[in-house]
């Protein structure tokens, strides 16, 4: 068994890691095993964040957008804090 150490944990999320374990009846080490454990036991997704993007637009693939008329002339950005 491999031993974890998380730092510079925000006080409230530790209260609230706290509180579940006791509302589950076990300690925040085992509460914290088994959220761990729950995370990591779904399947990844087949395909990257891009793919997914792309799919899930497909149907609107080379539909052409009706773009308003520009009325100023382009002037480059200003940069100047």
């Amino acid at each position: 068994m491999s031993t974890l150490t998380v730092r510079n944990l925000d006080d409230d999320l530790k209260q609230r890691l706290r509180l579940e374990a006791a509302r589950h009846g076990h300690s925040m080490e085992e509460e914290v095993r088994r959220i761990l454990r729950r995370a990591l036991s779904e399947p990844a997704p087949e395909q990257g964040l891009g793919s997914r993007i792309r799919d899930r637009f497909a149907a609107y693939d080379g539909q052409e957008l009706e773009l308003p008329e520009r009325r100023d002339p382009p002037r480059p950005a200003d940069l100047e804090p």
